[in-house]
């Protein structure tokens, strides 16, 4: 492919949308085109159809086949075959490592003495950590791992290339020691490469609304270059039980327009904003390239019909291409997913992340680029993606200038003891971006590698708060960083952001130098530390022992650090690392922790006078309103009747309970529309019908208010 330079880039751009405008000669296409030209720092509306845009793709998804097994009692299909996964990139680089120089006597001391004379640490220790997959029991035998992971109420699941493996919350493998393979989960898709061809970059999360579970990763035949065909492999766990529970398993073809393109990359989140069209979709993003010749050919998005896939129901997918013309040099959008806070208002649209991957090395780049996301599943032609006909952005946010994390290779983390250098994945934001809403105000929080000092190094995390209150992208972040823990001499890259309920964030990530070998660490902020600046400072979780010597040198593809459900405090995180140097045998790891509960604000001592003085009466303060209680699992179910539950809150003197036989609470059963249940954590649901699906929902009250609605639960009630 031919490299273009960033201005090649913009003057391409200018020419495409003064010939859209001399063709239709609409002012309303001139002027959308305006609000996305390279360097635009305006938002548009996602939710108004732009003249001329083009109509979305509706992809009925194949399946669902119902999976009742255990997995404990799955036969073992080995993954396809051997192999080194390729780096498939927006404008490939030479996979050669930069020359390293010897480091001298004089460099070791400097790189002793900044990691002496670091920030004191205040970041927690790690309160658990354990063994994920490795290589060998992946039975890949490949590189990268793509390692990746979340935390329900009790298990904790990891992917990687090309098995899932779960643990309870102990560490406790409850899968076997070797998990399960992506080839064994799909193996009943028959008439997909689902069933057998399994390729990798496997992805699964937690659905802490439905309490269910979903696990993906790409399927075809052969190997790459070749022309497929692709296939992405979706499984929703029946339950919460990922183990014995059962899954949901569909397929859906990466372009079926394109039947060579491969969708690579591939990243999830979950939204749920309800409203009327309801905004409640998987949200699934590729990169696509074309398999023959692995030309790059712009991004698909696409939204899965998440209420049906719950359900196990027919779902249909509505996809949009971007092509390269709406990216500038951007590509890998990731998709917002929520945890923690407020649900988002209802009805608000998707948001999704990108930043520049330029042609070649050194550019100093300030934009991070925004998308809203509008599904309409009920009429698909009112979707819309971006703006215009090539769905550009519908905002292009200043940010404080970086650089991203490559030269003429990326190719250039350093170990200790070896030439070989590691793979930064730096020219894309990395997973998860995590949006929030706290007390109505919403952020988008988001992270990816920058290199410093170019073409030195080292690497740094750089990391961004985006107020999003009102479903509009910032002209500029609230605050972000490029951290490196002062200027230590570590390289810091696979980041991975998360952020508990009370607005504090950490990220995990690797770290490496000429004189360590790789790690885990962490660090992080309190919501009331200075802004810009990960205050609290680092943690290890775990020592790297060796070092990776494969002259491909990928690492990780990715890392995931979520927030664990049951209490939206704790921080899981999982990474690679190699406990003995090694070409390729690679092991993961999991690790939990937890910033302390905040001291409360110490009662001045009053100093003693000799002067009398009236006693005060004391004043009553009110209580604030309550916040947003936090629903838990249904007890007691039967073919009639189950238990709701939810977790009390603070200062709250009654709940009221909604049930209802769909999620955005349109249909209320009889009887159950804002029942105020009193000052209890649990109410029996009576008078149901068997075999049918329910959800419910509560809110807490004071004297000084109500609170937001809690998450959504479903249930479903017993066959007799």
């Amino acid at each position: 492919m031919k490299k273009k330079s960033a201005p090649q880039s913009a003057f391409f751009s200018l020419r495409l949308l003064i010939g859209l405008f001399l063709v239709l000669a609409g002012s309303a296409i001139l002027f959308a085109s305006s609000l996305n030209s390279p360097g635009s720092a305006t938002a548009g509306s996602a939710t108004a159809v732009q003249p001329g845009t083009p109509m979305p793709d509706v992809v009925q998804l194949i399946g669902p086949v119902t999976l009742n097994t255990d997995l404990r009692d799955l036969p073992y299909i080995a993954p396809s075959h051997e192999f080194e996964e390729k780096r498939l990139m927006r404008y490939p680089h030479p996979e050669i490592p930069t020359p390293t120089k010897p480091t001298s006597a004089y460099e070791r001391f400097e790189s002793l003495m900044k990691q002496i004379l670091s920030p004191l640490p205040q970041m927690p220790a790690p309160l658990l950590t354990f063994d994920g997959m490795n290589s060998a029991q992946s039975g890949c035998m490949c590189l990268p791992p793509d390692t990746d992971g979340d935390v329900g109420p009790s298990h904790y699941v990891q992917s990687v290339n090309s098995s899932i493996k779960i643990f309870d919350k102990n560490g406790n493998p409850l899968n076997g020691s070797n998990g399960t393979t992506y080839n064994s989960l799909f193996l009943t898709l028959v008439g997909t490469p689902c069933s057998g061809f399994n390729n990798g970059d496997g992805f699964v999360f937690y659905d802490q609304v439905a309490d269910r579970w979903v696990a993906s990763d790409f399927a075809f035949p052969g190997t790459l270059p070749g022309a497929g065909p692709f296939y992405q492999c979706v499984a929703v766990s029946q339950t919460g039980d990922p183990v014995s529970g059962g899954w949901f398993l569909y397929a859906i073809q990466h372009d079926p327009a394109n039947l060579t393109w491969i969708g690579d990359y591939p990243k999830f989140a979950f939204w749920n904003s309800g409203g009327t069209p309801a905004q409640n979709a998987y949200y699934l993003t590729i990169n696509l390239f074309d398999g023959p010749t692995l030309a790059f050919e712009g991004v698909r998005v696409f939204a899965l019909d998440r209420g049906s896939m719950l359900t196990g129901g027919a779902a249909n997918a509505i996809a949009f291409n971007i092509p390269p013309a709406g990216l500038g040099d951007s590509y890998s959008l990731v998709p917002a997913g929520f945890r923690t806070g407020n649900p988002p208002p209802v009805g608000r649209d998707e948001f999704l992340l990108s930043v520049d991957s330029p042609a070649t090395g050194g550019v100093t780049l300030t934009q991070v680029h925004g998308w809203k996301f509008h599904v309409d599943f009920g009429t698909p032609a009112n979707s819309t993606l971006g703006i215009g006909v090539n769905h550009s952005p519908n905002a292009n946010i200043t940010v404080a200038g970086f650089v991203d994390a490559f030269t003429t290779t990326t190719l250039l983390v350093p170990q200790n003891g070896t030439t070989a250098k590691l793979d930064t994945l730096g020219d894309k934001i990395m997973t998860p971006v995590v949006y929030q809403n706290r007390a109505g105000v919403e952020s988008l929080w988001a992270s990816q590698t920058v290199l410093l000092n170019y073409p030195n190094g080292p690497t740094a995390v750089r990391w961004y708060q985006f107020n999003a209150t009102g479903g509009n992208f910032p002209a500029t972040p609230v605050q972000q960083q490029s951290w490196n823990n002062g200027n230590d001499g570590l390289w810091r890259w696979m980041p991975s952001i998360a952020v508990d309920q009370n607005g504090n964030m950490a990220i995990g990530y690797s770290a490496s130098s000429a004189t360590q070998q790789p790690s885990i660490r962490y660090a992080g902020r309190l919501a009331a530390d200075p802004l810009n600046n990960l205050g609290q400072g680092e943690a290890i979780m775990t020592v790297g022992g060796g070092h990776q010597t494969h002259s491909s040198g990928r690492w990780g593809d990715y890392s995931m650090t979520t927030i664990d459900p049951v209490d939206n405090l704790t921080f899981w995180h999982t990474n690679e690392y190699y406990p003995v140097t090694s070409s390729a045998n690679w092991f993961t790891r999991v690790g939990k922790f937890q910033f302390p509960a905040a001291s409360p604000t110490p009662t001045p001592t009053p100093t003693a006078t000799a002067t009398a003085t009236p006693t005060a009466t004391p004043t009553a303060t009110p209580a604030p309103t309550p916040a947003a209680p936090r629903a838990g699992k249904a007890t007691n179910v039967t073919a009639s009747s189950f238990t709701a539950n939810w977790r009390g809150v603070n200062g709250a003197t009654g709940y009221r309970l909604d049930v209802a036989t769909d999620s955005s609470f349109t249909n209320y059963v009889p009887g159950y529309q804002d029942l105020d249940v009193g000052n209890v954590t649990s109410k029996d649901v009576t008078g149901l019908a068997a075999r049918t699906i329910y959800y419910y929902r509560v809110r807490a009250y004071n004297g000084n208010g109500t609170s937001p609605n809690s998450n959504v639960v479903q249930v479903k009630t017993r066959n007799h």
